[in-house]
């Protein structure tokens, strides 16, 4: 049996406790069993109350997803959910761990909920491409308000017990014992049902419930289950209760098996199978309680904040004392931010500050457990960092380095023990980017990658195992991403044409607004450096550098792909445009009008040709691990699943010709992955 629920007696009070580890996800099972223990408890003359508990350490942290792709077993939810609120006895949910999803909405169900302290509960199904649909929008609003329930819903947040105690979502904190405060609180109760659904929601100013629609519809980009979501919350206390319970259950089950809901079950698995990454059995990860940090520049205070936030004692060494200055005054002042918007407590704060160490001398990264360096993208400068922290590093400490594009290996030729060395490619800015590569090299110990993907997810980062070849997993693709891009401008787009078809598929900036945020010098450098080995076959866009001789280098300078304003707002410049029309010709390169439509699939053949050939080449484990790099660190649209889900949905005649348009005009360097044989892995 995959999960049941045991009827006990605590007095008068039937105390139902749900069966499923190790989360107590909602099953067909698990319904069934509540239905049949909610019946004995009513038909039971000797109890007057029923109480709702998990066993173990939670409630019910959600619905058993895997259930989504097929047509869901009887009984469902709602009706679970009616015979409680169709019983005449009261009903209380005790809440522990999590209660999220279905399982709060099971909660909702009841006459009260009580929580245990560190609970938290929510309505993360949007997340998922779906709505509540068990009632969650249509009582959430009768509890904290329209306004508050969009917010709520539509972000998916999940809210602790005690800020769920203030909004209204939970009735009562536990002070001790869950499970006897619970039974006394149903027995308050005999006699007095108190069902949520019977509520009026609290009178709410029009403008600022539509004020909450419109910021929540423009967070989730209008997507479809969103703007249902916000159409059922408006609906409360407008339509009878059971005709918009009726509607969003109609709605739910259309959501649940739509293209875009299948895509974001597919990417929510993927990274949980990601973070696994591939350790042999009876690997584990090495203990860790420090973190060093060498190079105190952007990168360096980003990843120091990243532990520092996490509650890790942090060192952070640079031989520059002013970059050392400035690293501390940024990192408090982003402690200051994170504790005015309630991201870290008071107490979290000084914690964070009192385990922050900063100096110049390399010897005070001698006791730490992880040593990450964090200097300038040059080859022999990390070699020779690296040499150094050999020299003071604990023998079993990990090391790893921070480098986006260069060979691991070569980097860890420069220590005794390349066993214990890794790379750990954060993304900037590192202290708020969730995705995390952990690069292992020829010669890194399974115990040392595993350590790297632990430290991810203690850092609370998607972590993704990637193998040591240029650029990785995300940075190569979205090179050849770039390259077909830059292409284009050569055939006849201009950034703001290229930037808007792309953003209107569905990336959360274009490549060119990315370029100029990140700076256009840095790939300038890389390119540079590349130089001398490139192939004089291989096709290359002169436009970027023209970009940089002519000192435009991004947002930094005030002007790279566009101009900026004292406000910083992009206007597109005749200038960019002079030197990419001066470019097509002295190339003689024939100019026409790039639709749209043509812009996106030029771009994503190039995206997906070189995802593809990261998972042929063993670059990435898996193709649901390329999907977690794109989506998480380079702005992919979440709802398609990532570049190779979507590539799986698509025409793969069309597709595979595209790829091969897109080889063909790189020229030499550029090869055609075999894609049939990766969608169908």
């Amino acid at each position: 049996m995959s999960g049941t629920v045991h009827l006990q007696r605590e007095g008068a009070v039937g105390v139902l406790v749900i069966d499923n580890p190790p989360v107590n996800a909602g099953s067909s099972d698990i319904r069934k069993a509540l239905l049949t223990c909610i019946a004995e408890v009513e038909a039971d003359a000797g109890l007057t109350a029923g109480v709702l508990i998990g066993a173990g350490k939670t409630f019910i942290a959600g619905s058993d997803l895997r259930e989504f792709d097929l047509p869901l077993a009887p009984p469902q939810l709602p009706a679970v959910i009616a015979a409680i609120e169709g019983s005449a006895k009261p009903w209380v949910a005790a809440l522990q761990g999590a209660a999220l999803g279905g399982g709060y909405e099971l909660a909702l169900g009841c006459d009260a909920r009580i929580a245990a302290p560190g609970t938290v509960v929510g309505l993360p199904e949007c997340g998922l491409g779906i709505i509540p649909g068990a009632g969650g929008t249509q009582k959430l609003p009768r509890l904290v308000g329209k306004a508050a329930a969009i917010a709520l819903i539509t972000s998916g947040r999940r809210v602790g017990a005690e800020d769920a105690l203030k909004l209204g979502m939970v009735d009562a904190l536990a002070s001790g014992d869950l499970r006897a405060e619970a039974a006394a609180l149903a027995l308050s109760l005999v006699g007095r049902k108190a069902g949520v659904i019977e509520r009026d929601p609290p009178a709410e100013d029009e403008a600022t419930i539509e004020a909450a629609a419109r910021k929540a519809a423009a967070s989730g980009r209008s997507r479809p289950h969103i703007l249902s979501a916000i159409r059922h919350i408006r609906a409360v206390g407008s339509v009878p209760a059971g005709e918009g319970l009726a509607a969003e259950r109609e709605d739910f089950q259309d959501l649940r098996i739509s293209a875009e809901a299948k895509a974001l079950r597919h990417i929510f698995f993927a990274e949980r199978e990601a973070a696994r990454g591939a350790a042999p059995a009876g690997v584990t990860a090495g203990p860790f309680a420090s973190f060093g940090i060498l190079g105190a520049g952007t990168m360096g205070a980003g990843i120091a904040l990243a532990c520092l936030q996490r509650g890790f004692a942090t060192t952070v060494v640079d031989t520059d004392p002013a970059a050392i200055e400035r690293a501390r005054t940024r990192i408090e002042d982003e402690i200051s931010k994170s504790t005015a918007a309630g991201r870290l407590t008071a107490a979290e704060a000084d914690a964070a500050r009192a385990n922050l160490t900063l100096g110049s001398d390399m010897a005070l990264l001698a006791g730490s457990d992880v040593i990450v360096e964090a200097v300038i993208e040059d080859l022999a400068v990390k070699q020779q960092v690296f040499a150094a922290i050999d020299k003071v590093a604990r023998p079993d400490a990990l090391l790893a380095t921070n480098t986006s594009y260069l060979d691991v290996d070569a980097i860890a030729s420069a220590v005794a023990d390349p066993g214990r060395f890794i790379g750990l490619h954060f993304f900037s800015p590192a202290n708020i980017m969730k995705l995390l590569e952990v690069v292992g090299g020829a010669r890194s110990t399974p115990e040392a990658i595993a350590t790297g993907l632990a430290v991810a997810r203690a850092l609370g980062k998607q972590p993704v195992q990637a193998g040591n070849a240029f650029g990785f997993i995300g940075n190569r693709i979205y090179a050849a991403y770039r390259a077909a891009c830059e292409f284009m401008l050569e055939d006849g787009a201009l950034p703001q044409e290229v930037d808007s078809a792309l953003t209107g598929f569905g990336f959360a900036m274009g490549p060119f607004a990315v370029a100029d945020l990140s700076g256009l010098d840095i790939a300038w450098r890389m390119r540079q450096q590349q130089a001398a080995s490139r192939d004089p076959a291989a096709r290359y866009v002169h436009i970027p550098d023209r970009l940089c001789e002519a000192g435009r280098l991004g947002r930094k300078t005030g002007a790279g792909y566009y101009s900026y304003d004292a406000a910083g707002k992009p206007q597109p410049d005749p200038a960019v445009e002079a030197i990419i029309l001066a470019a097509s010709a002295e190339k003689g390169t024939p100019r026409r009008s790039l639709a749209a439509e043509e812009i996106q699939r030029r771009a994503l053949a190039a995206i997906v040709n070189e995802a593809a050939l990261v998972v042929q080449q063993g670059v990435a484990l898996r193709p649901g691990d390329v999907d977690v790099v794109m989506v998480n660190g380079y702005g992919f649209p979440r709802w398609t699943g990532g570049p190779l889900h979507w590539a799986g949905t698509q025409d793969q005649a069309h597709l595979a010709a595209d790829c091969a348009a897109f080889v063909a005009a790189a020229g030499a360097g550029r090869e055609l992955a075999d894609l049939a044989a990766i969608l169908t892995s």
